[in-house]
């Protein structure tokens, strides 16, 4: 077993409940640490001080590194109203800290939820580069060295002592006897946070810098490695590149093989498979498949997947294949590269704004269905930060229930790692697919599937958390 295995296991099979307490570190544990920019990003975005000070502080450093980040802090955002702060931080983790959250942070974020334990994200940052990261982990407890304001406005002084070295294991400790909480576990990354490791009964360390890594150690305890979270490199870029070429040619071979039969559907099949096959190839992705004897039958079926990344619209019809086509928005029927593709494989394209219209445009996916087509949909409606899942919309379940089809779940662990959620750039590596058996619909009501939903929204997240065919893929303990 992994340590990251082990470190799960250690959970499951402790003690659980809310009286419990798990607390993550953020920057180095939770989110990888920002690299130095380069000249030319600084060159670019030397005015965006404000900007540059809430990051600034998203790197391993001591002493005297941190003092300058209070300091900047105090100069740059005196007399900025809070709530221009707030935007700022969701702006920021939108372009440059989303790509950067650790996935093994957050499986031990959900297995301690799981577990029911009352989680805390603990920074020394100020919290508006620390609450979007917190919000999208559902972690509510927060705590962060906070600018002190007036009227909603920044004074240029702190609000409390700030959250460094003692004074982050003091503000944790003081949180944890006010709530009747026990210190479980703390994960941290810096030798700076070892009082706050000694507070906990269960200390681990995330890639820890070398004086934590001694102590570590010496004391035995636990240690993590997280992969780290790369920008993509010129190389990356040119894969890319590569790759986009190798779409459009594999289409156009597809098409042009089966021409000669003049059916438009065997056209499609042919442009699907050599267009997927000739890009993933170009880019260095390969894709690992368990359960792909659940995509050869029942056909049709409305085939469910998880959305990562810009890359599923590849990833997914190469895993399903065969006759199958998709649901997208109608922004993608004008992408100057998907859009000629999309349509020519009878994508149908939907108006997310207009619900009355969207169910209106889904009545021909019934039919496509029932003439032995099937579709692949992204019940979410959008793609996510991480590998945790948004609720699922009903509208391939109705789908499949008025076809008379089966859904069948296909899981996507690591597609957000090849490319981050808002990147059009592809880094190589083994994408991980489960397919899950077919679910029958049939008795289904469809006023009423709500809990049936969620139930399959479940099995996507027990896959992920315990993933098919590997040791440490155990049964959650009870």
């Amino acid at each position: 077993m992994s340590a990251l295995a082990d470190a799960v296991a250690a959970i499951r099979s402790g003690p659980h409940g809310a009286e419990v307490a798990a607390v993550f570190d953020f920057g180095g544990t939770v989110v990888d640490e920002l690299p130095r920019r380069g000249l030319v990003r600084r060159v670019f975005r030397r005015g965006d001080r404000r900007r540059a000070t809430l990051l600034g502080g998203i790197r391993r450093g001591g002493d005297g590194d941190y003092g300058r980040f209070l300091q900047a802090v105090e100069r740059t955002w005196a007399g900025v109203p809070g709530t221009e702060l707030d935007d700022l931080g969701r702006s920021a983790f939108r372009r440059e800290l989303a790509g950067r959250l650790f996935p093994e942070a957050w499986q031990l974020v959900r297995e301690h939820q799981l577990a029911g334990h009352t989680v805390l994200l603990a920074s020394e940052l100020p919290g508006y580069a620390v609450r979007p990261v917190a919000e999208l982990l559902g972690i509510e407890h927060v705590l962060c060295t906070e600018p002190a304001t007036e009227d909603g406005v920044l004074t240029g002084h702190l609000d409390g002592p700030p959250l460094w070295r003692a004074g982050k294991a003091e503000a944790v400790r003081a949180f944890a006897a006010s709530a009747g909480l026990e210190i479980g576990y703390v994960y941290t990354d810096s030798a700076t946070d070892l009082p706050l490791l000694e507070l906990a009964a269960a200390p681990v360390t995330v890639g820890p810098d070398p004086a934590l890594a001694t102590v570590a150690a010496d004391r035995g305890w636990p240690t993590l490695e997280f992969r780290a979270r790369r920008d993509p490199s010129p190389l990356d870029c040119l894969r890319t590149v590569a790759g986009f070429t190798a779409l459009i040619a594999g289409a156009l071979v597809g098409v042009l093989r089966k021409s000669y039969a003049g059916e438009r559907q065997a056209m499609a099949d042919a442009l699907m498979h050599d267009a997927t096959t000739a890009t993933l190839r170009a880019i260095g992705v390969r894709l690992r498949v368990v359960g792909a004897e659940h995509t050869r039958a029942p056909r049709p079926a409305v085939f469910l997947f998880n959305h990562q990344s810009q890359f599923d619209v590849i990833i997914v019809p190469k895993v399903v294949g065969g006759p199958v086509t998709g649901i997208g928005k109608k922004e993608l029927r004008n992408h100057p590269l998907f859009g000629p593709l999309m349509r020519f494989v009878g994508v149908t394209f939907l108006d997310r704004t207009d619900t009355a219209r969207a169910k209106a445009a889904l009545a021909p996916v019934v039919s496509t269905l029932r003439e032995g087509l099937s579709i692949a949909v992204a019940p979410e409606g959008t793609r996510s930060y991480t590998r945790g899942l948004g609720p699922f919309k009903k509208g391939a379940f109705h789908i499949a229930i008025q076809a008379g089809v089966p859904v069948i779940p296909v899981v996507i662990r690591n597609a957000g790692e090849i490319a981050w959620r808002d990147s059009p750039i592809a880094r190589p590596g083994i994408v991980d697919v489960a397919v899950l058996p077919p679910i029958d619909v049939s008795g289904w009501d469809p006023d009423d599937m709500d809990e049936q939903v969620e139930q399959v929204r479940r099995s996507y997240e027990h896959t992920l958390l315990n993933w098919p065919g590997e040791k440490d893929s155990a049964e959650r303990l009870t």
